[in-house]
């Protein structure tokens, strides 16, 4: 029997047999042809006088006559659900079933012949679609990984406007071009289990030469490999991976330190336009390190813990510093100098450490966080984010940072924007090897940023940011320093722009940004001369600014 029938008469069998008696005797042949003689079935379980609703088999009586049809009684009006069942009137009912169970298959193949066409389409798609999954399967590169990208096309230029004669002139020499630049990011992303990850990220750009590449007209996207333009080279390697419900631990031999992070406490977006915007108001506290490092982090609820450590010389073995500069009589090995001082948790580690506490809600979040940065041997602020005199006092020893940041942001899209906002302070010990003038500095830094979804179209946002990148607020001179004790690092920085979201892959954004001391300290200097060299005073009411815009367009694949 074809396991369809099977299912049919089952119910049916096993109701009607329960009842056999183990014991049954010999066959009552008599009783056997009242049963079978009748030829008819009942069409009501009310027609039999001895089933009442209080039978504990009732329902289930009901449902065989209703549904199957194939339950006949005696010719008296009786069902008798208490006599046991002979083997020959079991085949009688069991034939009874068998006959309906034929009606409905007849009534499936009219169906199947009625739809014919439309089955056979069905049957067309199914099998392409097992051909085009066997395809996939057979050619993809690995069942574990995901391959994703994002390039970006940026041109734009940025000019300059100062009271100094010739600074700007000697700007514009040299940044002063309209320059078309780019960024192409590739990401593979693998899992084992489901809830670990190996990234692997490459990266190629060729922002190096670029305004957008140097000081703090820098971009959050510009990118130029070491080596020079338009070479592509590993940029991340890390592997994260669960351990228990709360904790998640990561490691990398290529690893930023926002990599480790549970909470990112910002809302406006990174990929917008200058570099400073993107870390939170605390530039001097994510650094964004990049090295050999590991970091644990544990969530409950809408809490988080991360503490994280990376080595920006951990690939180095030497953990002594044997940098030197080539001189005339000596031969010029690659840059101008040799630094091989390295190793984990050295003195020439290059190390930064962060811990950050936070806690996020479905539309807010806030956190605080420490590092420590040992930048007098390539770890701390850079140009991108901070006034020359900053960058220069936290390469002069061990910088300890805090930042706090918060953000929140509307439930839904309306005319009220997402409000990101930070402040951070940094303090610098100087070693005393490295000034001859100062014993220690402090630095700060703070931006709000804003941000609207859904302007005038759909998916489109628009969004203006406004702070102070890093810059000196006090110095504590050394006793013996007879020079100016005269601190002006102050400085603004403004970014506006509009996002058009051409489709859900491509998006070209316009801004404009405007910097009003990026030389911060060093204004005063330009008339010694460009940049911040030259009289440390100068004229106090010199002035120089930037102001730049710029068109960049996103595709993600």
């Amino acid at each position: 029997m074809k396991l369809f029938k099977q299912l049919l008469v089952a119910p049916a069998a096993l109701g009607l047999l329960a009842p056999v008696a183990a014991g049954a005797t010999e066959v009552n042949v008599a009783g056997v042809a009242d049963y079978a003689s009748t030829g008819e079935q009942v069409t009501s379980i009310t027609q039999f006088s001895d089933v009442y609703p209080t039978d504990w088999a009732y329902q289930a009586l009901s449902n065989l006559i209703e549904r199957y049809g194939c339950v006949a009684g005696y010719p008296n009006g009786t069902y008798r659900g208490n006599r046991a069942m002979t083997r020959f009137e079991a085949a009688a009912l069991l034939n009874a079933c068998l006959d309906r169970v034929t009606e409905v298959t007849d009534e499936l193949k009219r169906l199947m012949m009625e739809f014919e066409k439309e089955l056979a389409i069905i049957k067309g798609r199914v099998d392409g679609l097992e051909a085009r999954v066997g395809e996939l399967e057979a050619t993809q590169f690995s069942t574990t990984t995901k391959l994703k990208g994002q390039t970006t096309f940026v041109i734009g230029a940025s000019t300059a406007s100062s009271s100094v004669d010739d600074a700007a002139d000697a700007y514009a020499a040299e940044f002063g071009a309209t320059t078309f630049n780019y960024d192409t990011r590739l990401f593979l992303d693998t899992s084992f289990t489901g809830k670990d990850l190996l990234r692997t990220m490459l990266r190629a750009g060729n922002f190096g030469q670029s305004v957008f590449g140097n000081g703090m007209t820098t971009m959050e996207t510009a990118f130029e490999e070491p080596n020079g333009p338009n070479n592509v080279a590993i940029n991340r390697v890390w592997y994260q991976f669960p351990i228990g419900d709360s904790f998640t631990a990561t490691v990398g031999g290529l690893v930023r330190q926002d990599d480790m992070l549970a909470v990112w406490p910002s809302a406006y977006p990174a990929d917008t336009v200058l570099d400073f915007f993107t870390y939170a108001g605390a530039p001097g506290t994510y650094n964004l390190t990049l090295g050999q490092g590991a970091g644990l982090s544990w969530e409950s609820g809408g809490f988080s813990i991360s503490a994280n450590y990376v080595s920006a010389n951990g690939f180095n073995s030497d953990p002594e510093d044997n940098s030197f500069f080539a001189s005339d009589d000596e031969e010029f090995i690659g840059e101008d100098f040799i630094d091989s001082c390295g190793g984990i948790a050295t003195d020439c580690a290059a190390s930064n450490g962060t811990v950050q506490i936070a806690y996020t809600d479905d539309n807010w979040g806030i956190a605080a966080a420490y590092n420590y940065a040992s930048g007098d041997n390539g770890v701390g602020i850079y140009g991108g984010n901070a006034t020359p005199s900053a960058v220069s006092f936290a390469g002069l020893g061990v910088t300890n940072s805090f930042g706090l940041s918060a953000y929140w942001s509307p439930e839904s899209a309306s005319w009220f924007p997402s409000i990101s906002t930070g402040w951070g302070i940094n303090t610098t010990n100087i070693d005393d090897d490295a000034s001859l003038f100062a014993d220690s500095a402090t630095s700060q830094s703070w931006y709000v940023g804003l941000q609207w979804s859904d302007v005038f179209l759909k998916g489109n946002s628009a969004g203006m940011a406004v702070g102070q990148s890093t810059f000196i607020t006090g110095v504590d001179f050394d006793d013996d320093f007879e020079g100016s004790e005269w601190i002006g690092d102050g400085n603004y920085a403004w970014e506006w722009w509009y996002k058009f979201q051409v489709t859900d892959n491509i998006s070209v954004t316009p801004a404009l940004f405007y910097l009003s001391r990026p030389l911060g300290q060093g204004t005063a200097a330009l008339s010694g001369g460009f940049g911040p060299s030259g009289d440390p005073e100068g004229d106090r009411d010199d002035t120089f600014s930037n102001f730049g815009g710029l068109v960049k367009t996103t595709f993600k694949f």
